[in-house]
């Protein structure tokens, strides 16, 4: 149950995957979440001994900035 001013709580990374599925569509599996840990290029995370935790919103930030910008054709879109 969260409290009210307190934020919600971190995901672990199987739930930080479902969680960029179901709200951006965004398909990060857990080993790909694991490869970014490691490699860097993925959400911020916090450690508590051996297991991330994926604070919410930056699991939101990291998704906003890699689902780019709306285009109305594919002539329009600049990233390649």
């Amino acid at each position: 149950m969260i409290s009210a001013g307190r934020p919600p709580r971190p995901l672990r990374r199987w739930e930080a995957s479902r969680y960029l599925k179901d709200s951006f569509g965004i398909d990060a599996a857990v080993s790909t979440l694991a490869k970014y840990a490691c490699l860097g290029g993925g959400p911020e995370f916090y450690k508590a001994g051996r297991q991330p935790l994926y604070p919410i919103d930056r699991l939101d930030e990291w998704a906003l900035a890699r689902r780019g910008e709306l285009v109305r054709s594919t002539s329009e879109d600049r990233r390649g």
